[in-house]
């Protein structure tokens, strides 16, 4: 019996203990209280809680946590009533503080959230609201980091998931933007109509440049070609003249050579009288061909009937 009470004390001393033995995983706090009061904060490893004294006064994640809230009814400044659902990215950075800062920290943080952004949402109209996200974001988050800050939190950052406007302003903010899409559809297509025709009229300008230059070449290369073509006529001409005159020299002189070569022959033929007075004939002959109008007959030339018997007597000899 006394060694059955003696297992039983022992197995209990074993429970308790092991019940007193405490793992922290990695990123993660234990607040430890002794006898009511804060004792300490264990970090990540074994300890041991002195039974019936310590006890585990909050379980702390040091992780960055994420938080969607409700949609909240807000009104702009224009008095537009719109619902805004907001999500918050914190971290716990003083675990003691957040235990024993606040009662319910998420609560405190959506209300404190919901709060303020009402109070900054009333100060914009809604094309404002719905156009300066980054700009409420900042404001949210800067706000909140230093209201959470006594509770031992660290809030990261606060983004608005969703702004929902009334069906009837999102109805006119989707007649609105028709509007403008169509707006700026009639706007590019002027403006393409303004480039095409800018187009065509430079490519018609070009297109006449284009024409008139080349028909200011042609007609320079027809004048040059014309031009060339006078002067190789006025050359023809000229060598025709040239040689014709040529010819017409070596036509004298070769005539002049004759007349001159039959004088040296008559004369080295030592010519009678009856000779001489047959080529003064003869000479007559030609001068009578020609156009002259009046005639002198040499007085030599009276006596036909003694020129007669002189030219057969030299033709018989």
């Amino acid at each position: 019996m006394k060694e059955t009470i003696i297992a039983v004390v022992i197995l209990f001393i074993l429970i308790v203990i092991i019940r007193c033995i405490r793992i922290v995983p990695q990123a993660h706090v234990l607040v430890i209280e002794r006898l009511g009061a804060f004792y300490a904060e264990w970090e990540t490893g074994i300890h041991m809680l002195f039974p019936f004294i310590d006890r585990i006064a909050g379980k702390v994640s040091l992780k960055e946590k994420v938080v969607d809230f409700k949609p909240q009814s807000v009104i702009t400044k224009d008095n537009v009533t719109m619902q805004i659902d907001t999500v918050v990215f914190y971290q716990i950075t003083n675990p003691k503080q957040y235990v024993y800062g606040v009662e319910n920290p998420l609560q405190a943080i959506e209300n404190f959230s919901a709060t303020t952004l009402r109070n900054i949402i009333g100060e914009l109209e809604l094309d404002s609201t719905l156009t300066s996200r980054d700009v409420i974001n900042t404001k949210i988050t800067e706000i909140l980091d230093q209201a959470t800050d006594r509770w031992g939190i660290k809030v990261n950052r606060v983004e608005l998931k969703n702004i929902l406007p009334p069906r009837e302003i999102q109805d006119a903010m989707e007649k609105q933007m028709k509007a403008e899409r169509e707006r700026r559809e009639k706007i590019l297509q002027a403006e393409g109509d303004k480039k095409s025709q800018i187009l065509v009229a430079e490519g018609e300008k070009e297109s006449q440049i284009l024409r008139a230059q080349a028909k200011k070449e042609s007609a320079i290369l027809e004048a040059e070609a014309e031009k060339q073509a006078m002067i190789l006529r006025a050359d023809a001409v000229r060598e025709k003249q040239i040689l014709e005159a040529k010819g017409e020299a070596e036509a004298i002189a070769l005539v002049q050579q004759a007349l001159a070569d039959s004088l040296v022959k008559l004369n080295n033929s030592s010519p009678n009288e009856q000779v001489l007075r047959l080529k003064a004939l003869e000479a007559f002959e030609k001068i009578s061909d020609g156009k002259a109008t009046k005639i002198i007959i040499p007085s030599e030339i009276q006596g036909l009937a003694g020129l007669a018997t002189s030219i057969k007597a030299i033709s018989e000899d």
